[in-house]
């Protein structure tokens, strides 16, 4: 009798040790799948990330996402490169581009398309383009990227014409006509909001993403700004990675969580329709 009592005890202690195992294998598994991906972004973008990171999306996805904030795109790209950062959310693809031109040994790599939003030429003094005077100082950004958009914004308007060579990285030596005589300072263009309001400056272009940290609103405040076509493809914003993490499941999770319904929903209430949706392949910005 004891012996089958000693058999009976033997075979509920081995059956709990083996649910144990199971649930503690189970429980093991969940947290290994579990990744924490870093995004690194500036200003409005970041605030995105941050939303999105509190969705329900993200957990179904076994995602964590840790935001990092950044004050400028040169050492968030850098961070990105290193590591430091997992993924970035700030630079349109030109401006990406002008960055993999400039650092061949560290380079990034698109994961997807997330929105593009207008530049703005804007002015404290003007009502109006045609009202900025002959020799007026235009305020541009300083790396080469966001100046060769803003020449082209200012070519749209009519306010100067640009060689026919012109590319996504040329800059003011590269302006066939100037009738205006404008006068052209480059500045960094996260001061944007700032600089119009210097006495010395008739106009800057800002990008809408500085422009909305300084409560301009492209669609509202610009005297002149970017329309949506073919034309502007290059200005896409983009998520990217380092070069070796292209091909990284977890982090190409991430351009999905962009585009679900809540988050896109926030976006356009936040940021009055200035972030325009994009949903596109990789190989259309590269056509």
């Amino acid at each position: 009798m004891v012996k089958k009592k000693t058999v009976v005890i033997a075979a509920v202690v081995a059956g709990i040790v083996i649910v144990a195992g199971v649930i503690i294998h189970r429980n093991t598994a969940q947290t290994t799948d579990k990744t924490e991906v870093t995004v690194g972004s500036i200003g409005s973008d970041a605030q995105i990330w941050e939303y999105i990171a509190k969705l329900p999306e993200p957990k179904k996805e076994n995602i964590t996402i840790k935001v990092k904030n950044f004050t400028d795109g040169v050492s968030l790209n850098a961070a990105t490169a290193q590591g430091k950062v997992d993924v970035n959310a700030f630079q349109s693809y030109a401006y990406f581009v002008a960055y993999n031109k400039n650092n061949s040994s560290n380079k990034l790599s698109v994961l997807g398309t997330t929105y593009l939003e207008p530049m703005g030429i804007y002015s404290e003094k003007y009502d109006s383009i045609d009202d900025i005077p002959d020799g007026s100082t235009i305020a541009i950004a300083n790396n080469a990227a966001n100046t060769a958009r803003g020449l082209k914004l200012l070519a749209k308007a009519g306010l100067i014409t640009l060689k026919d060579n012109f590319g996504s990285l040329s800059g003011v030596n590269d302006i066939k006509n100037n009738p205006h005589n404008f006068k052209f300072k480059e500045i960094d263009d996260t001061t944007g909001p700032r600089v119009i309001k210097d006495n010395s400056i008739a106009a800057a272009l800002i990008g809408n993403t500085i422009a909305l940290e300084g409560k301009l609103n492209v669609l509202k405040d610009s005297l002149y700004y970017e329309k949506i076509n073919q034309s502007t493809k290059d200005n896409i914003n983009i998520l990217a990675t380092a070069e070796k993490n292209k091909n990284n499941a977890k982090f190409k999770k991430l351009v999905k969580l962009y585009h679900s319904k809540a988050a896109q929903k926030y976006i356009n209430k936040k940021f009055d329709g200035t972030k325009i949706e994009v949903q596109k392949s990789v190989s259309y910005l590269a056509d």
